[in-house]
């Protein structure tokens, strides 16, 4: 799949609040460890912008990336679906989302959410093709009981 055209890729007010959304949160970000702080944000469906930060641990493995507590705030916030995402790190650059987290954003935000990365705007079906959904779960429960 190829990018989207410019037209179809700016959200409500542009990229501009997404981005200083993901900085306000990277900056609360918690990286002793790696010294790598996280901020992601995101636009909804409905309008709202919400955000997380990467949270580390001294027990590394249960650390948690920026995008577990933008999903956090999205349901806690109202629900809905994700439509417009960026993530920074610690000097403001732009990244991608981890293969971990392209997973947990297809959940909320599906193959047609748009995600801001240093190359341009890409659809999470072009960075995560064939991505696993519920779709797959219901296929499964439909097969088993054949």
């Amino acid at each position: 799949m190829t990018a989207p055209g410019p037209a179809a890729t700016e959200p409500p007010g542009g990229w501009g609040p997404l981005l200083e959304a993901a900085r306000d949160a990277m900056s609360r970000a918690y990286a002793p460890y790696s010294g790598y702080p996280v901020g992601a944000a995101a636009r909804t469906d409905d309008g709202r912008i919400v955000t997380g930060c990467n949270v580390e641990n001294a027990s590394y493995g249960i650390g948690l990336c920026a995008e577990c507590g933008l999903v956090s705030q999205l349901h806690a916030t109202g629900g809905g679906r994700l439509t417009h995402f960026a993530c920074v790190d610690g000097a403001g650059n732009a990244l991608v989302p981890c293969g971990r987290c392209r997973q947990l954003l297809y959940e909320a935000g599906g193959p047609e959410l748009l995600l801001r990365t240093p190359e341009g705007v890409r659809t999470l079906d072009a960075m995560l093709p064939q991505a696993f959904g519920a779709g797959h779960l219901t296929a499964q429960d439909a097969a088993g009981e054949a």
